[in-house]
Parts: structure tokens; C-alpha cells; sequence
């Protein structure tokens, strides 16, 4: 059996922190994993300016309320579905991405989870596991899935080597530069063209 994994974050939907960055025109938010590889360093960042700024998690929920997929998104995510079983791995949160999960038909998502006090403060962040996009696949090869995977930044890179086939969907010139060993997709439909050559029923036929 195949198995298809895909990032969220800058494959389906735009980045979160970005569009909470451009609402509250807080430059520093802007960073994501395509900028600061470390994933601990980056949330600490946001987190000491969400702080800093008094910013609540109703406030980050009230953008993300307001966000849409990227345009042919829950088109592309309905033809891999037709051909392949479906997970999304990502590093945003369960407290973020339920509205846009709702606008993409309830894809299976693995992510995070933030802690938030009663204030609404967004107080820390709490890891599925560690490397989780790794260890996912790690796991779906025990059950005897065959995984192809697409993301776009340096923390998919793991999840991409540990898979049979992996690829990059509009990723920054660093990431390709670092990892050249991953086909680059710029479009969805570039993106179907890599799933099927990687499938293995392709292979067959």
C-alpha cells in the first residue's frame, strides 16, 4: 500500500505566522523553518513576541479565520485522495488549524499542540515528538506503507529522506541549493506528475 504525506503549511495553506506577522505588521513573525532551521529556537521567538506584544491566541485565531487554502489546493488534496491514502504532517497546531482543515473536507492531520492559559496567553508549545515527521513515516513503514512525500522547507527534509520518494513543492533557493537530491515542483500540477511517477503502481504498468 502507498502512501501519500504532505506538509501543510506552504503546500496546502499560506504560512500562518506570516499572515499573523502582515495583521499586526510585526516583521520578526515572519520567520518560519524556511529561514531558522531549528524548530525549538523559531517557536521560542514567537513566543517571547507574542509576550512582548500581549498577544493572545484569540488574536492569532481571529486571522486564521480570515485565511482560505491556496487557490486549486482542496483540488489537488481530492485527486491524491482518489489515488493514494492521504496524511498531512505538519508543525502548526490543533489550535490553529481547524478552520482551514474544515475549508479542506477534514484531511487526517498530525500536528502539535499549544498550551494557553486562562488569560489566553499562549504560554508554550508541546511536540507530538520530536522530529514527528520522520518518526511518522518511521512508523507507517512498519505497518508495510510505501510513503511518498512533498514539503517545501527545511523541516520536511527529514520527513522527504525517510520516505521512498521524495518532493519539494515551491521551496526557497537555499532549501534546493542544500538539498538538491529532491525533485522541485512549482504547481499542482507539476506536483501530481512527481506522484505519479513515483507511484509504484506507475512503476507497473
Amino acid at each position: 500500500m502507498e502512501l501519500a504525506c504532505l506538509d501543510l503549511e506552504g503546500v496546502l495553506i499560506p504560512e500562518v505566522w506570516i499572515n499573523f506577522a502582515e495583521r499586526t505588521g510585526i516583521e520578526e513573525l515572519k520567520a518560519t523553518t524556511r529561514d531558522i532551521p531549528d524548530y525549538n529556537v523559531l517557536m521560542r521567538q514567537r513566543l517571547d513576541i507574542l509576550k512582548e506584544n500581549n498577544l493572545k491566541i484569540d488574536d492569532i485565531q481571529e486571522v486564521i479565520a480570515g485565511m482560505s487554502p491556496f487557490p486549486d489546493a482542496a483540488e489537488f488534496l481530492n485527486w491524491l485522495r482518489e489515488r493514494f491514502q492521504v496524511v498531512i504532517l505538519s508543525d502548526t497546531f490543533y489550535e490553529f488549524a481547524g478552520p482551514l482543515m474544515a475549508q479542506l473536507g477534514y484531511p487526517t492531520l498530525f500536528c502539535h499542540k499549544l498550551e494557553i492559559d486562562g488569560s489566553g496567553e499562549v504560554t508554550d508549545y508541546k511536540l507530538r515528538q520530536p522530529d514527528q515527521k520522520r518518526e511518522a513515516v518511521k512508523a507507517f513503514h512498519s505497518l508495510k506503507y510505501r510513503i511518498i512525500a512533498a514539503g517545501d522547507s527545511y523541516n520536511d527534509t527529514s520527513m522527504l529522506s525517510e520516505a521512498e520518494a521524495g518532493i519539494f513543492f515551491k521551496p526557497p533557493d537555499n532549501v534546493i541549493a542544500e538539498f538538491p537530491q529532491f525533485p522541485v515542483t512549482r504547481n499542482y500540477e507539476e506536483l501530481k506528475d512527481q506522484f505519479l511517477a513515483a507511484s509504484i503502481r506507475e512503476l507497473k504498468r
